[in-house]
């Protein structure tokens, strides 16, 4: 029996798409797509390491061939890496310390030859002063000449000094330390050996740190059997320098921060956004200064970004890396995320000299080059230190306040200034226990924010790490759906088959 012309129409039309699928011409398959755009708001430590990693482990994924776009509304690159030039020395003003133990940032650094920068001697000086507003409750030895026996004996009396007023509770905070720090090094575990994470919660419980968030740190060093005076003191000091806050603040925000404390800390000569700059440079990034995204909208199959300047940019893949508290971003579908207040630290940098009388002292000399503070709200600043001194009349200074510090503020602290510069930065977040999370993934699709991870703790290697979760969690994710897209080919056989 002969097929009519009509039957034989029907039939084409009904394997026609089967057809198309498997001899590559369907508009889905991936080989015959064009590259994926990955957009990236932010220019900092964030992003410039989802940047990195992207393009480090996507080698033998569809996202090699990605194109990276990568928004920073500032001028330059560097997110909250910025530094300040006084008496031509740059100091400074952003994220300032980095940690022996912060693999990624090392790793940065030596991949692209950047120069370590160690602790000037007045940096690194033994003299510490804890202010009670009125007098020093506790003040360390310091040397005004530099001779390693002398140093040696200095830092003897100094630990004597400070063990006779806090007892055995200086090493119970030590091992705490030490233990979050030893969680903290899973995170640099093979790839093979660690998982890829869609929420911090789950990052969090598998190193062993998910309960530091729960409670404060005041609650969490009274568990490890600290004194409540090493606490509201010496503990209360390295909040309110590193996170600007109290001993309220949760626990593993505490803890890193009482990190930040020991010593082997550095930095990067000339300034620590040069990590960013690195990343970005040699991670074939277009790069958009002065360029503010204002909405982020996804259209089906991918998303569309509108910018300040008018301009609008076709994305498959949206990664966040800023803080979404300051910035007024549009999604839609509207994203909903926990509200958080970031903590402002006012930097304000003097060339002068300081006033002893205000500490009550009749020599500058007497004043600790660090002086720090206890959480009182009458003292009217965190920390003062000295960052370089060029002579016994002319030095330069550092000085934290939560609220910007007044010329008639200044005037007490100073007996001479020459020069002050003022910054005013949304530093971190403003931390409470229990912590509560913004998700990974913002949408069921490719919407990320690497600041979700900064509800834990905020330094320059959580963002990294931070960064480097989000990228192979986008290239898993990616993966999948490439799969998926070839298990549809591979089936095209046996599909046509049972059509037919």
């Amino acid at each position: 029996m002969k097929n009519s012309p009509i039957a034989f129409s029907l039939l084409l039309t009904l394997i026609s798409p089967v057809l198309l699928r498997c001899s590559g011409e369907f508009t889905g398959g991936i080989e015959d797509e064009s590259p994926p755009t990955v957009c990236i708001v932010g220019s900092g430590i964030g992003g410039s390491s989802v940047a990195h990693f992207l393009r480090n482990y996507s080698v033998s994924t569809g996202l090699n061939r990605a194109k990276i776009l990568m928004f920073e509304r500032h001028e330059i690159v560097g997110g909250r890496m910025r530094t300040v030039t006084v008496a031509g020395d740059v100091f400074e003003a952003g994220g300032s310390i980095l940690h022996p133990k912060n693999y990624h940032v090392k790793d940065f650094v030596e991949r692209f030859n950047l120069t370590v920068r160690l602790p000037t001697p007045i940096e690194e000086s033994s003299a510490i002063g804890i202010w009670d507003g009125k007098s020093f409750i506790v003040k360390t030895f310091g040397s005004r000449i530099k001779f390693p026996f002398l140093d040696s004996i200095i830092s003897y009396l100094n630990d004597l000094y400070l063990f006779l007023r806090y007892g055995f509770s200086l090493l119970r905070m030590s091992s705490f330390i030490e233990n979050t720090v030893d969680n903290f090094l899973k995170y640099y575990e093979s790839l093979e050996s660690r998982p890829i994470f869609d929420n911090v919660e789950g990052m969090l419980k598998w190193s062993g740190l998910f309960n530091l968030t729960k409670l404060t740190l005041q609650d969490k060093l009274s568990e490890a059997q600290l004194s409540p005076l090493l606490v509201n003191e010496l503990v209360a000091v390295i909040t309110r320098i590193n996170y600007g806050q109290s001993v309220l603040i949760s626990g593993l925000a505490g803890a890193v921060s009482m990190a930040g404390s020991g010593g082997g800390l550095w930095s990067v000569e000339g300034g620590n956004w040069q990590m960013a700059a690195k990343l970005i440079n040699h991670s074939d990034v277009t790069l958009h200064l002065n360029e503010e995204i204002e909405s982020i909208s996804h259209l089906g199959n991918y998303y569309e970004l509108k910018s300040s300047k008018g301009n609008s940019f076709k994305c498959d893949v949206t990664v966040v890396a800023t803080p979404l508290d300051e910035v007024d971003i549009q999604f839609s579908p509207a994203s909903s995320i926990p509200k958080r207040k970031l903590q402002h630290t006012h930097a304000t940098f003097v060339r002068g000299l300081l006033n002893p009388g205000y500490f009550g002292m009749k020599s500058v000399s007497d004043v600790p080059a660090l002086v720090g503070t206890l959480e009182d709200p009458l003292i009217p600043f965190s920390c003062i230190s000295i960052l370089r001194k060029y002579s016994d009349t002319d030095m330069t200074y550092k000085i934290f306040t939560r609220q910007p510090a007044s010329e008639s503020l200044l005037d007490e602290l100073f007996s001479t200034r020459t020069e002050t510069i003022r910054i005013d930065w949304g530093a971190y977040p403003k931390y409470h226990a229990p912590e509560v999370f913004a998700p990974f993934i913002l949408d069921d699709h490719h919407l990320y924010y690497v600041n979700a991870f900064e509800n834990a703790a905020s330094t320059m290697e959580t963002s990294a790490v931070a960064g480097e979760n989000i990228a192979r969690l986008i290239i898993s994710r990616f993966m999948t759906k490439e799969s998926l897209s070839s298990s549809d080919k591979r089936s095209c056989s046996s599909g046509l088959h049972s059509d037919l």
